[in-house]
């Protein structure tokens, strides 16, 4: 029988980046993409907080998706960077607990988020008379305040499971952060229970919004066809696009990680996976809702107008 008892109780990152040049390239960009995120979301926030044009339910649910992708990157490249830096892989039982939490909450929240905000265009779109009547700020509060609670508590299940069951001699977790499912490959007792209930929380949170985001924007695609007006479905083609371009980034590896049964897994194929949904969706999402939507762009310049205008 295998000894469950250590001196240490640490457990190991393997993490993404060999101890090569290569390594140091991928950090490097790592670190980069980073940056990029951090000024990204950061100036999103900033923006929709200065500009009172943006001072509406979709920007209002926009500013929290960034403000969960600021913490999202956060939770996981930090402590990455530290680990590199310092020629240490090591990460604190609780420290684990802790990342787990951030990150689990984050992921099931963000998930919500988007159906919300999937929903607030199939309103403005398909019903727009009835858009200021049903999508109140108090409405968006209520989806946000909910998104967060649920993602919470589902975080709070899978980490309190996660951090009392008993793990083998080996602490090396095969990952570049404490996420749950490669924790349990450590674990000295059957888990097949728990596999059952990552698949229900990953059809809760992720599956089942993302099926109904797919169903609104059928409704919306149809609505867009039947107008009249040419600028009309410009705009709601651009926003619709946009949208949908942010949920496949996020949704589709996250589904296709979880979803597979661990013996369809492999450890090197869920670090490349985990890379597009915790690092590369949170830069992306403040360029594409930037770059590709006219409302932001032009609220850029009325903020730097005054800037100027101030300074002068």
């Amino acid at each position: 029988m295998e000894n469950y008892n250590q001196t240490s109780t640490d457990f190991i990152l393997l993490g993404l980046f060999p101890s090569s040049r290569i390594g140091l390239f991928l950090f490097t960009f790592i670190v980069l993409i980073f940056l990029m995120a951090l000024f990204g979301n950061l100036s999103m926030i900033l923006l929709i907080f200065l500009d009172t044009h943006l001072h509406t339910p979709m920007y209002f649910l926009l500013s929290q998706l960034s403000l969960m992708d600021l913490t999202y990157i956060s939770t996981i490249v930090p402590k990455m960077a530290y680990n590199f830096l310092c020629g240490k892989k090591s990460i604190s039982f609780i420290g684990c607990g802790i990342q787990s939490f951030f990150f689990l909450t984050i992921a099931g929240t963000e998930g919500l988020l988007l159906a919300s905000m999937a929903y607030d265009r199939y309103v403005a779109i398909c019903f727009p008379l009835h858009y200021p009547i049903k999508i109140t700020r108090q409405v968006c509060v209520l989806m946000i305040i909910g998104s967060w609670i649920m993602g919470s508590i589902n975080s709070c299940a899978h980490t309190a499971y996660a951090l009392q069951i008993p793990y083998c001699k080996s602490r090396a977790i095969n990952h570049f952060f404490c996420d749950v499912p490669a924790m349990l490959t450590l674990a000295c007792m059957d888990t097949w229970i728990y596999e059952y209930t990552v698949f229900v929380s990953t059809t809760v949170f992720l599956l089942l919004p993302f099926i109904g985001i797919a169903l609104s924007y059928g409704r919306v695609l149809h609505a867009v066809y039947r107008m009249n007006s040419a600028e009309g479905k410009k705009k709601a083609y651009s926003t619709c696009s946009t949208h949908l371009t942010v949920v496949t980034f996020y949704y589709a590896p996250f589904v296709y990680t979880y979803l597979r049964p661990r013996s369809l897994r492999s450890p090197t194929e869920d670090k490349v996976l985990a890379v597009f949904y915790t690092i590369l969706t949170p830069m992306f999402n403040p360029i594409i809702y930037s770059l590709r939507n006219k409302e932001v762009m032009g609220a850029l310049r009325r903020v730097i107008q005054r800037t100027c205008f101030v300074k002068m």
